[in-house]
């Protein structure tokens, strides 16, 4: 378990001090593949570089199971053991760093190096044989699809196969951590579903702790269980990702939510006046959020029969978030005001959740 407490971590930009961390507090669960999402400048990359300390905040906690709770103090980190604070020294950091890989959007991988010297690179400064760093890579490219690509350059490689060298690099000490920073931002679609297939099998196969860093709600929803979304250097919601989906509280999590569904492309049809957000007593255009079973519940049409109202379907999108349905329905609900009301009490008791569209 990974549990971090108020950290935080400042940069001075042109005499001006920036935020990057701001008093963030989160707990990540062994096995967790744990999502981390916000645009660009959020402070979500130099979170996930806190936990290696490859960027050292000034204050706050990180708790790593099995190495200890290293405290941050006006810039100055101790590791605290049995309740005993000391200096944190580079050999500690060193040790820590095996049980923590990370990848990367650019791979970085050393293009004068075949495959497999990229892989074994790690691997030759910790006292390995060469016997046992050639089996070790043999491993890794068996694990990652690539034992074809044993011999051959970065150059010669797609985008995708670049990346899983570098996971299986990243794994050669056998971490019990797997931080990837924006790790399919640079791939194609096809490439970025197979290494995010990928990363999850070694989840489960390695009861892999995976940290991901994305701006892209769709990978969160491919494969997190959790997910934290910050803004301005603070995290502004977090919890389970379906939970999150069914029901965002943040404005930013709900845009995010909403280009991951297709259904914020609402605001773009109210804006060219193709609907009506103004809401009247005879007609409302709503959000309905159906989840789990609900969602093969035929409630439109029995609506319209039950309360003799008109349900015009605006937009629909059913998604699949940790292999539960989640469904979502925009739809223009019109008729006589008080069968509006009563329909509309009637669709909260059915236990699907209702939120009136705004411009």
């Amino acid at each position: 378990m990974i549990e971090i407490k108020n950290l935080e971590k400042t940069y001075d930009i042109n005499n001006h001090s920036v935020h990057a961390v701001n008093d963030v507090s989160i707990t990540i669960n062994d096995g967790d593949i744990y999502g981390v999402i916000g645009y660009s400048g959020a402070g979500k990359s130099t979170l996930v570089r806190c936990i290696n300390f490859l960027e050292r905040p000034e204050a706050g906690t990180i708790n790593i199971s099995g190495f200890g709770k290293v405290i941050a103090n006006a810039g100055r980190l101790y590791l605290e053991r049995d309740g005993k604070p000391r200096p944190l020294l580079d050999k500690d950091l060193r040790t820590l760093r095996k049980s923590i890989g990370m990848i990367f959007q650019h791979f970085n991988l050393l293009d004068r190096s075949t495959v497999f010297d990229n892989i074994a690179y790690p691997l030759k400064y910790r006292n390995y044989t060469k016997n046992e760093i050639r089996n070790r890579v043999n491993e890794l490219l068996k694990l990652v699809d690539l034992e074809d690509k044993r011999d051959v350059y970065p150059s010669q490689l797609s985008g995708g196969q670049k990346q899983r060298v570098a996971i299986a690099r990243a794994l050669a000490d056998s971490p019990k951590v797997l931080l990837c920073d924006e790790a399919t931002s640079a791939l194609d679609p096809d490439a970025t579903e197979s290494i995010l297939r990928l990363l999850k099998e070694l989840n489960q196969k390695l009861g892999l702790t995976i940290v991901l860093i994305t701006h892209e709600m769709a990978v969160i929803k491919e494969i997190a269980n959790h997910v934290a979304v910050m803004e301005n250097g603070r995290v502004v919601e977090d919890g389970e990702v379906y939970d999150i989906f069914a029901s965002p509280e943040r404005s930013i999590t709900k845009r995010f939510v909403g280009t991951s569904n297709g259904l914020g492309k609402i605001s773009k049809l109210i804006d060219d006046k193709a609907v009506d957000a103004v809401p009247t007593d005879r007609k409302k255009l709503i959000k309905l959020t159906f989840i789990r079973s609900s969602v093969n519940d035929a409630l439109i049409s029995r609506v319209s029969r039950k309360f003799d109202v008109d349900l015009s379907i605006v937009l629909a999108n059913v998604d699949l978030v940790e292999d539960t349905p989640l469904g979502n329905i925009i739809v223009e609900l019109s008729g006589e005001a008080e069968r509006v009301e009563a329909a509309l009490k009637y669709i909260e008791e059915c236990g699907v959740r209702i939120e009136g569209v705004k411009r």
